[in-house]
């Protein structure tokens, strides 16, 4: 039977990360949230009570404020989440930087950095 409620959960994870992009992107007039924020990932906990997001921030003026400026929409976006998706409880929700799109970005300006030198030598 678990496996049932974890399909469920996947679900939810995927419609609450579907549905917060476009609300962040096109519906939250937070001015502090800057760059382009992308969510990445969404973690429900099974109780329903809490929704882990974590989001990637690119270009924006100052990375801090525009989480600080997420977690203060917060409530904004859930109440537009609740209109979205038919649950008995819209879990609160707590954000999270994902630094794993910079990371990657960093990793490939060294392996270019590795290739310049390694053709230079050539």
């Amino acid at each position: 039977m678990p496996n049932k409620n974890n399909n469920r959960i996947g679900r939810i994870d995927e419609e609450f990360r579907k549905e917060l992009s476009q609300i962040i992107s096109f519906e939250l007039k937070e001015p502090s949230v800057t760059g382009m924020v992308s969510v990445t990932k969404v973690k429900v906990t099974p109780d329903l009570k809490y929704a882990k997001v974590a989001v990637s921030i690119l270009n924006s003026k100052n990375v801090k404020e525009t989480l600080a400026g997420l977690k203060k929409s917060s409530g904004f976006l859930r109440s537009e989440l609740a209109k979205r998706i038919n649950l008995r409880n819209t879990p609160e929700l707590v954000f999270e930087l994902d630094e794993s799109l910079e990371y990657g970005a960093k990793i490939d300006s060294i392996l270019n950095d590795i290739m310049k030198d390694i053709k230079k030598e050539n």
